[in-house]
């Protein structure tokens, strides 16, 4: 009887720890979300797009500067020239050659836009905040899956040892089959269902052990680390039994990072509306021009055609763009870009309700989770306990084959059941978190 037990407390979950391996490096949860912080694909390409609202933010300013352009141009000519005068006369030559060359620089300004420019540099402002609010948000996503996947390793780790104690258990009960059989105690039929209850145990274990490395594969990507990348993770899902709801839910509103975008949206959406306003109002602009041109005529035809000329010279003035009517298009953009501002709020109260319920739901799994995760840490020993007993009966000849191998069973389910509340309290821990925002300050 010493015996079992000292298997059941080596190997068993509820009590100790199993040994890390030491060819292979611990990774905590901490280090896979650095590590996913850092590399993560999808934070890396919100990362590309925050950058590109920055970069068109950072010359928002030019919106408020003249426009400055230049043109400059030379132009050979080499014409056959015909002319008949009032008089009756006609003059004809060919090969008349003449250079003209032109320069410009213009200047517009615009001075008045009905605000437009304004709109448009504060909204510009905006859109780099939303940026930032997606980054935030995927950021919170992507720890709450390093840390669900992290832990349903944790998890199929667990139960890979729960295989391992039950792999023991089969080993104990089939050499007490084995020896029964030969003093003449025994049956055959006790040997063999041993014999295959242990080989569908090592078939099992097999398995666990595929689905770890798939889920360490899982969790390589989020990471964006190498494949096959080998590490050992930690032993135990911590639990956090101190979380209130009434402080999730006053939180969520200003934490959560998905209302933080809908609200933003709204806010972005109500410039664009400043935007289409604006276009009711004139345009005014400061013109200016430099120009020179030059005419270097080799031959003429008419005596009073100069052989050079030259013109150059400054002139400004104002100019102003006034709307009168575009066939309504500035009053359906208007009312297009309310629509908009609407369209938002109703998604932002839509987003808020759908958080609001999703935190309710998960602190209902949460609770339940920890009430059944005391229950089972208690049916856990005592289904310990009963195997302990029932493997020295059958040692003793007391019970039966059969009989063992129920509470073998009970053994079995009663650490599904365990491993599964730990980890099913630590999954709904995570999703009350990302949902209050908190996973990332």
């Amino acid at each position: 009887m010493k015996k079992i037990f000292f298997i059941l407390s080596i190997v068993g979950l509820a009590i100790a720890p199993a040994q890390k391996i030491a060819a292979q490096k611990t990774l905590t949860v901490e280090e896979a979300i650095a590590n996913a912080l850092k590399n993560n694909y999808d934070i890396q390409l919100l990362k590309n797009d925050s950058s590109s609202f920055a970069l068109d933010n950072s010359y928002a300013k030019a919106a408020f500067l003249p426009r400055l352009n230049t043109t400059t141009g030379i132009l050979f000519n080499n014409n056959n020239q015909k002319q008949k005068l009032s008089d009756g006369s006609v003059k004809q030559q060919s090969g008349i050659r003449s250079d003209n060359i032109t320069a410009s620089v213009a200047l517009n300004w615009t001075v008045f836009d009905g605000l437009k420019m304004f709109a448009a540099k504060d909204k510009l402002a905006e859109f780099v905040k939303l940026g930032e609010l997606n980054i935030k948000n995927q950021v919170v996503n992507t720890i709450a899956a390093i840390i669900t996947n992290y832990y349903n390793i944790v998890r199929q780790k667990q139960q890979l040892k729960a295989i391992e104690e039950q792999m023991g258990l089969n080993e104990e009960r089939l050499k007490q089959a084995d020896k029964k059989l030969s003093v003449g105690l025994g049956a055959k039929p006790d040997v063999l269902l041993s014999k295959t209850d242990l080989n569908a145990q090592k078939a099992a274990m097999l398995q666990q052990q595929t689905l770890i490395e798939q889920l360490k594969e899982q969790l390589n990507l989020l990471m964006a680390a190498p494949i096959n990348t080998t590490y050992e993770v930690a032993d135990s899902i911590p639990i956090n039994n101190d979380l209130i709801i009434t402080d999730i839910l006053s939180a969520a509103e200003a934490g959560n990072p998905a209302l933080q975008v809908a609200k933003q949206n709204i806010t972005i959406a109500g410039f664009t509306l400043a935007e289409r306003k604006a276009e009711r109002f004139p345009v005014v602009s400061i013109n200016s021009a430099y120009n020179f041109g030059k005419t270097d005529n080799r031959t003429v035809l008419n005596t009073f055609t100069p052989l050079y000329n030259r013109n150059l010279g400054f002139n400004y003035g104002i100019s102003a763009a006034i709307p009168i009517f575009n066939n309504y298009n500035t009053k359906r953009q208007i009312q297009q870009a309310q629509l908009d501002i609407d369209y938002n709020k109703i998604q932002y109260q839509k987003i808020k309700a759908a958080n609001d319920i999703a935190i309710s739901n998960a602190f209902k799994t949460y609770e339940l989770q920890k009430k059944t995760l005391l229950l089972e840490e208690e049916n856990i020993l005592l289904a310990k306990e009963n195997v302990t007993i029932a493997m020295e009966r059958f040692r003793l000849g007391i019970s039966t084959t059969v009989e063992l191998r129920e509470t073998q069973k009970t053994l079995e389910d009663s650490y599904n059941r365990l491993i599964a509340a730990r980890y099913n309290t630590k999954v709904a821990e995570t999703e009350l978190l990302r949902l209050k925002g908190d996973l990332v300050k």
